[in-house]
């Protein structure tokens, strides 16, 4: 007989995480535990406001297939049972984890995907003046990849600028977060050349993304926030060079697996991202490590203290996850 827990935590994040919606002090998870003939497969979520969610909403998600999933619902009928999002993806995380628990048999080879080795992971460092960003960046040198949050405020360039000044070795991935428009776009992109940036994600707010097309852009665009699964991917294929995939947005690993595969038919660039959480949060999306052009899977380094046993950092360097954790 199978049953399900919910667990729902408050994790404090180190000073504060503003991007240009706003800032958050703590990130707040909820977490599906299934047990099952002594065994338990877990997921974490993290519900986000911006998608309609609040751990309340998800929760009620949830507990309306509670029967279903104690009764035996499968990860193939879970995709039908609830839409993509937080919900979905702490059960279908869960369902992974119970599988590879009962059997024996590892996530990524039930899944079909190269065994997964370490990666390098982006650092991010979020919304604050020029000064205090380069502050955070300097001590990072083992992190050759910086993802830089923007605010569209008139001070990003200001911003660069200190940053790259205590860190011209790295490369830099610009977040936007839906906070530019497509005139500050174009009077942007000619004057980033000197930074070493690789990457902007969702410059424009979602339902202006249209507005890329044409757009010659010297730096490659990723769509965030509009994109959730692969039924986004044939409207943003045009406008976008590559995608960024969470969990929490394709509802789970089994979603973020046909998305990957679909993106690179497609010639897109893969990004595995994630909401700030724990390292369970993160462990699921480093069975796709090895298919990704760029990682930003650093939510525990962003956090007071990460769930215990977590994923091993060293520097940069993220390791696969233990089974004892997750997989």
């Amino acid at each position: 007989m199978r049953r399900l827990e919910l667990i729902r935590q408050s994790w404090p994040i180190i000073g504060d995480f503003r991007i240009a919606r706003g800032a958050k002090t703590h990130a707040h998870t909820l977490t599906a535990h299934l047990h099952e003939n002594g065994k338990t497969g877990r997921g974490e979520c993290v519900p986000y406001g911006r998608y309609g969610e609040s751990i309340e909403s998800v929760t009620t998600q949830i507990k309306s297939v509670r029967e279903s999933i104690e009764r035996g619902l499968s990860r193939e009928m879970l995709q039908n049972a609830l839409p993509a999002g937080a919900a979905r993806n702490a059960l279908d995380c869960a369902l992974w984890d119970l599988e590879a628990k009962l059997t024996g048999v590892p996530v990524w080879q039930r899944a079909g995907v190269p065994g997964p080795k370490p990666v390098n992971t982006a650092l991010t460092i979020s919304i604050a003046a020029p000064k205090i960003m380069a502050k955070k960046a300097k001590p990072s040198k083992n992190f050759t990849l910086l993802k830089l949050k923007l605010a569209g405020d008139g001070q990003d360039l200001e911003r660069l600028a200190a940053i790259h000044a205590v860190r011209g070795d790295a490369r830099l991935i610009l977040d936007a977060n839906e906070g530019l428009t497509i005139t500050r776009l174009k009077n942007l992109l000619p004057k980033l050349a000197r930074f070493n940036v690789v990457l902007i994600e969702q410059p424009l707010p979602t339902n202006e993304d249209q507005a890329l097309a044409g757009l010659v852009s010297p730096i490659s665009l990723c769509a965030d926030e509009s994109l959730h699964t692969s039924a986004d991917l044939q409207r943003l294929a045009g406008l976008y060079d590559a995608v960024n995939i969470k969990l929490d947005k394709t509802g789970g690993l089994t979603g973020a697996i046909t998305l990957v595969k679909e993106a690179r038919a497609l010639n897109l660039k893969i990004m595995l991202g994630c909401m700030v959480g724990t390292s369970l949060g993160m462990a699921p999306s480093l069975v796709l490590g090895g298919m990704a052009d760029f990682i930003d899977l650093d939510g525990p380094l962003l956090l007071q203290t990460d769930r215990q046993p977590g994923l091993r950092y060293e520097g940069a360097l993220v390791h696969p996850p233990d089974a004892t954790l997750w997989g």
